[in-house]
């Protein structure tokens, strides 16, 4: 079972705040081609966040969230000689985005026994305090670069 996302030519923006994030966000949370289901998820999670934080749109909470969780650097594996090093390297715009909404999904998906829009108010409104998993990923992902520095000379 592949997973495939539209692509950056073929992406459409949501039809609620015609933002592109919202609709990749959507397509990545989506299931078995159930995109109307996605969307509805996304928007009560959408909802939630009205609730909870009432003087900011609630699509802005959503954007700020994933920029907080986006991942400045990276370590990615280099053999040298025989021998892996785990080598820091900058991540690019696309990947950046990719890994911020993969890392919110997966730590919406770990969850249980709440319904998923909960689940995805919550893990946005953490991100967007950066707090929660998804920030923890990431702090775990920039200590990793930041303990590797040393081979950083291997990146070319």
């Amino acid at each position: 079972m592949a997973r495939i996302t539209a692509s950056r030519k073929t992406l459409k923006p949501d039809p609620v705040h015609g933002s592109l994030l919202a609709s990749k966000f959507i397509n990545c949370l989506m299931h078995d081609g159930k995109k109307s289901t996605a969307q509805s998820v996304f928007y009560d999670a959408l909802e939630v966040i009205r609730g909870r934080i009432a003087d900011q749109e609630p699509i802005d909470v959503f954007t700020q969230a994933l920029e907080n969780v986006k991942p400045a650097i990276e370590v990615r594996s280099k053999r040298v000689g025989g021998a892996a090093y785990q080598v820091p390297m900058q991540v690019n715009r696309n990947r950046q985005q990719a890994l911020a909404i993969r890392w919110i999904l997966a730590a919406v998906r770990d969850k249980k026994g709440r319904p998923t829009h909960q689940k995805l108010a919550d893990e946005l409104v953490a991100a967007f305090n950066r707090e929660g998993a998804a920030m923890t990923k990431r702090e775990n992902v920039h200590r990793m670069a930041d303990a590797n520095k040393a081979f950083a000379h291997f990146a070319w």
